[in-house]
């Protein structure tokens, strides 16, 4: 069965991982969570709420990682997740992690990302020269790795699919399925 990588920590937004998660899943694909230490991880739920300036954070789901970041062969995954929320806050700085993900970008496999995941992308220096999308106060951090960003719920540069946030799930998971049913169809 063909094997999807999703990259993740505590605090990463619920559905920004578990709609790929099981979209991945309801396709035929085998998916993977992969954390700084397989163990289970805390998600939490942003919503906007009248009169805040910013977004609202609450528990979410409670999920099992199912591998440590420093486990992961990436050649064994034909495709790479990138959830949002908290969690890229503090992954990217992971050098397995990097190395992972600089294993998708330079075989030129496809790569999703959502939210704030393109920080991760940014701190594997993988956005250089690129278009990205991401939430949009992430753009600082895509152009200062050197990307453009663009507002688009499924924005499209190459082998890299992105969007927003977890409004922009039927546009994105739709762009990356087609893509990664072209590169590595079940």
């Amino acid at each position: 069965m063909t094997k999807v990588l999703i990259v993740t920590g505590d605090a990463a937004e619920d559905l920004e991982v578990l709609y790929p998660y099981q979209r991945l899943l309801e396709e035929g694909y085998e998916a993977h969570i992969a954390a700084p230490s397989a163990k289970k991880l805390q998600f939490v739920v942003h919503d906007f709420v009248e009169g805040f300036d910013t977004y609202t954070e609450k528990p979410g789901h409670a999920w099992p990682a199912d591998v440590a970041f420093a486990e992961v062969n990436p050649q064994e995954y034909a495709a790479l997740v990138v959830p949002g929320g908290r969690a890229p806050e503090y992954i990217r700085a992971d050098a397995d992690l990097k190395r992972i993900v600089r294993h998708f970008a330079d075989a030129g496999k496809p790569i999703a990302a959502l939210c704030h995941g393109p920080l991760v992308l940014a701190a594997a220096g993988v956005l250089r020269g690129r278009s990205s999308s991401a939430y949009p106060a992430c753009a600082p951090d895509v152009e200062a790795a050197g990307g453009t960003w663009v507002d688009s719920p499924a924005h499209i540069d190459q082998n890299l699919v992105t969007g927003r946030a977890w409004p922009d799930h039927p546009a994105w998971m739709r762009e990356f399925l087609k893509i990664l049913k072209v590169e590595a169809p079940l």
